[in-house]
């Protein structure tokens, strides 16, 4: 809708320039686009008005190209029987059941009902249940339930006070001339907010116990207090053997739990993901380009 108004208003903008300066010339000229382009715009707005303005798409369907009703009723029959099938694995299962019809043709008949992916098949099969009341297989069952948990929501940190639980992250600052790769290990105490923040030129498992025991664990002893969790991702510098992982190390030494974030799920440390950002862009952005470092 913002793209269309914005389509409008770019189209209006041009009439009523070239009204004002009565120079259909010169308000095509400011616009940057050509006389008959002007003029067909005009033409719209005195058919059709505004609404004629809009950017009408040029492609056309083409019916001889789409499978036949029966054909489409039968894909989208397995989608739902099996939301978990792919479509080349739909395709074989329709070929057993004597309907002919690509892995192209069905993925296109998805795409044509909204039900390309597994989450969105399994949301047309629970609004299909919510209305017709229908009596679930053993196999959709199974499908929705293993959907339930990476549907679920992560609201806010369970935190209770400082140094109940200290986030940590690992994040890329950029290439300096003349001093290599650098890298931030961020820890922010969940609770406080009060965040902690050292440049490295590496990023391994020694850095990210220098951070905890240069700044972190110092800091909350002065203040009569305990770090008793961390939270990172599954890096390298965070994850190993604790034999010989010096973070592992540091972390059993100082009766420190270790909580590691889900798979492929940065927003879970969420809160160093928001801070490393904003001190990148707030400050070493405009630091870095005040002075230059040599080391």
């Amino acid at each position: 809708m913002k793209l269309a108004n914005k389509t409008i208003n770019y189209k209006l903008g041009l009439l009523k320039l070239a009204m004002e300066l009565n120079n259909v010339s010169l308000a095509c000229k400011v616009f940057g686009c050509s006389r008959p382009t002007y003029y067909r715009y005009k033409k719209a707005y005195l058919e059709g008005g505004e609404e004629a303005l809009l950017d009408v798409s040029r492609k056309k369907p083409n019916p001889k190209n789409q499978v036949l009703p029966h054909i489409a009723e039968a894909v989208l029959s397995l989608a739902l029987e099996h939301p978990e099938f792919g479509k080349q694995r739909a395709s074989n299962e329709l070929r057993n059941r004597g309907v002919v019809v690509s892995p192209s043709g069905v993925r296109g008949i998805w795409l044509r009902n909204n039900i390309e992916i597994c989450p969105k098949c399994l949301k047309s099969l629970s609004d299909k249940v919510s209305s017709e009341g229908i009596i679930l297989s053993a196999s959709q069952v199974v499908a929705l339930e293993r959907s339930r948990p990476s549907k679920a929501s992560h609201g806010a940190i369970e935190t209770f006070y400082p140094g109940y639980l200290v986030a940590q992250d690992t994040c890329y600052i950029g290439h300096l001339k003349g001093v290599g790769f650098v890298y931030q290990q961020t820890a922010i105490d969940t609770y406080s907010k009060v965040a902690f923040a050292k440049l490295y030129v590496h990023k391994n498992a020694v850095v990210a116990a220098d951070l905890l025991r240069d700044k972190v664990v110092p800091f909350f002893e002065e203040n009569g207090l305990r770090l008793q969790r961390i939270l990172t991702d599954r890096g390298t510098e965070y994850c190993g053997n604790i034999d010989r992982h010096e973070y592992q190390l540091f972390l059993a030494n100082n009766d420190i739990k270790h909580t590691r974030t889900k798979p492929r799920s940065p927003q879970t440390n969420g809160i160093c993901e928001r801070f490393n950002r904003t001190f990148k862009d707030e400050f070493l952005s405009v630091k870095l380009r005040s002075e230059m470092y040599y080391s």
